[in-house]
């Protein structure tokens, strides 16, 4: 109850500050050409997940359950780069480093919700692939484009809320004195340790999110890789074994992308200097969008014959259209 009332704050009055102060890097000469290149690799990001979305639309063979939790991924990398990466460069790159306190709460939502529910993508490819090996003849009643939807739509259910909760505790403090962010954005912990008031319910929603977010998701994953190993071994020869787990080469690639460097930041962050946390938390925002899409086509069968497809299409397409123009001249 006291959790509550602290929270709730009834009938006190709250200090919120006119804005915030990003610092970003301290100290570090030349650090736009770091901007710059972040810029690349969010344009990289964006053509390549728009391609798989398009290419996922276009191709009625990528209807199944699965393409639409990697629909969705690419959907959520697109959306939350677009979200981080042009707030970045506009702070950064023009130096505007003052945020309104309105826009650094949503600034830190939408970013939130987004690193938030690419953890939960791949909660739910992990799903799919782990029905995929070990129900395969039940893979089709268990995997329903129902479901698929279903589970999305609770995911984003479930983000969403519990990150309002986090947003929501934060405007009950009060900042009395400094408003300098020691992050690359408007990050959820750097802003409540600047408070001067009871802070302990935005500190416990900072410990829970890590937990609900990233630890029970990535232990979902490797008990079901462990469980998926286990079960190969028993009833599977080599040779299905080595198929099988080629199923999963794009999902595993994927989930040691986003989840390596967040587990370096969270377990060395006492002996992690700022400026080496920020690059490292801000690769791993940027990164995974712009190699997902990669990995995906490189890996992934059925969208690299789905791409040769749809290019022979077009090429073909191009060609009938040269060979019209040549005999309409002649």
């Amino acid at each position: 109850m006291e959790f509550f009332n602290s929270a709730l704050g009834k009938n006190i009055s709250f200090v919120r500050p006119a804005y915030f102060i990003i610092s970003g890097f301290i100290g570090i000469p030349n650090i736009k050409f770091y901007y710059v290149f972040l810029f690349f690799v969010y344009v990289v990001s964006v053509l390549g997940n728009t391609a798989v979305m398009a290419v996922i639309y276009l191709d009625h063979n990528l209807r199944a359950p699965k393409y639409i939790m990697v629909f969705n991924l690419a959907f959520v990398d697109l959306f939350g780069n677009s979200a981080l990466v042009p707030k970045l460069l506009d702070i950064f790159l023009f130096d505007h480093r003052y945020i309104p306190y309105n826009d650094c709460l949503t600034f830190l939502f939408f970013c939130y919700t987004c690193l938030s529910m690419q953890t939960l993508n791949l909660v739910g490819l992990c799903y799919d692939r782990l029905i995929a090996i070990i129900f395969p003849l039940h893979y089709h009643l268990k995997v329903t484009h129902r479901f698929m939807f279903s589970l999305i739509a609770s995911f984003w259910v479930f983000v969403i809320f519990v990150v309002l909760i986090a947003v929501g505790l934060l405007t009950r403090l009060s900042f009395c004195k400094s408003v300098l962010i020691n992050s690359y954005f408007c990050d959820h912990g750097q802003i409540f340790r600047l408070a001067c008031n009871d802070r302990s319910p935005s500190f416990d929603i900072g410990t829970s999110l890590p937990v609900l977010l990233v630890w029970l998701p990535l232990m979902f994953i490797l008990f079901s890789y462990l469980y998926i190993a286990y079960a190969l071994s028993k009833v599977a020869t080599v040779q299905e074994r080595v198929k099988a787990f080629k199923t999963c080469t794009a999902h595993l690639s994927l989930v040691a992308i986003y989840f390596i460097p967040i587990l370096i930041t969270f377990t060395m962050s006492s002996k992690i200097h700022p400026n080496g946390r920020i690059i490292n938390l801000s690769l791993s925002s940027v990164f995974p969008p712009m190699l997902n899409p990669i990995i995906y086509v490189l890996q992934t069968q059925e969208i690299k014959e789905s791409v040769k497809k749809l290019f022979k299409i077009r090429n073909c397409n191009c060609s009938s259209n040269l060979s019209n123009f040549s005999v309409g001249g002649d």
